[in-house]
């Protein structure tokens, strides 16, 4: 990875992406066959939660334990990000006492401003932009099911909010393509769309035809309505969003071909059906899973002394398949 951070998968290359994949896939393996590498060992990782989530802390506390190191847990209280102490003050204290950060957050600022000041590596957990460690799992779960990430279509059903960004992100750089099928008022905004250059209208898109949008879909992708923070908008959320279920109706659009996938956690009956969630075609599941795959492999990318060790192994591994 070309920085000692991982906070947007704008700042990411193909080759960063890959060897997050590679290594998620070598660690998953080990596993699977009792290994689990001590290489994490003598560190810790302080995880600040200003958002709670079951997915982030127990992916990322059972990942570290597995790698050998430990988790320390943050709340909001306890830190007083950027209320109760400076930002830069608690970045550069934290680097005296821990080897690594892992932050879940509103403002996305936040994230950049303990990556600016903080002298070890910064992981974005999620913040109101972005959700690159989601993407990354969803990455690893696509490539597992399908066989390959180049041309395949993910279609993204619901709002254009931090989790859709950072998977269009992803699939830029695998060069799948990303199809967003939103109403307008949730569409990705002009300064997003700026953001994916040439890719916009080619390997990115978006549409307000939900029925067309999933046709030949290889990836039918959902995500709350409402998240948190948004409590106040769940009335018009709901009614914007009509027509936006993935439901048997969907599900018979895209074909017998397309797969599920949720992030979690899922308002059943929202914008998902049980039916959607618990069918065959659902991946959703494995999809939470390799949450602590992927944020295994990032970690043990920025966090380890034997980098270009565990990218050798992942590497030759691949191409035993």
């Amino acid at each position: 990875m070309q920085t000692k951070d991982f906070t947007d998968l704008s700042q990411s290359s193909p080759a960063d992406v890959q060897a997050i994949l590679d290594t998620a896939v070598y660690l998953k393996r080990r596993r699977s066959q009792g290994i689990n590498e001590q290489a994490l060992a003598g560190k810790t990782l302080a995880m600040i939660f200003e958002k709670p989530s079951l997915r982030t802390r127990v992916s990322f506390e059972a990942g570290m334990g597995e790698l050998g190191g430990r988790a320390m847990y943050l709340s909001r209280d306890e830190v007083g990000l950027g209320s109760r102490e400076a930002v830069q003050d608690i970045a550069r204290v934290l680097s005296r006492y821990v080897q690594g950060i892992m932050i879940r957050t509103f403002a996305h600022n936040n994230v950049l401003d303990l990556a600016r000041h903080a002298t070890i590596p910064v992981i974005n957990g999620l913040s109101d932009l972005s959700h690159p460690c989601q993407a990354m799992a969803d990455l690893l779960t696509i490539l597992e099911h399908r066989g390959r990430l180049a041309d395949q279509t993910v279609v993204f059903i619901g709002d254009g909010n931090n989790v859709a960004r950072s998977l269009a992100q992803a699939c830029v750089l695998v060069k799948a393509r990303f199809v967003l099928a939103c109403p307008a008022a949730y569409a990705f905004d002009a300064a997003t769309i700026a953001d994916f250059g040439p890719a916009w209208g080619s390997a990115v898109s978006q549409v307000h035809d939900p029925i067309a949008a999933v046709t030949g879909a290889d990836i039918l992708y959902s995500d709350v309505w409402t998240s948190m923070g948004q409590e106040a908008e769940r009335e018009e959320r709901l009614a914007a969003f009509a027509g936006y279920q993935i439901n048997a109706d969907l599900m018979a659009a895209a074909g017998d071909r397309a797969q599920i996938m949720h992030c979690l956690p899922a308002k059943r009956g929202e914008e998902i059906t049980d039916e959607a969630v618990e069918s065959p075609a659902s991946i959703v599941f494995d999809q939470a899973e390799n949450r602590m795959h992927a944020q295994k492999a990032i970690l043990r990318l920025l966090l380890a002394d034997d980098r270009d060790a565990v990218l050798t192994a992942a590497a030759g591994a691949a191409g035993l398949d």
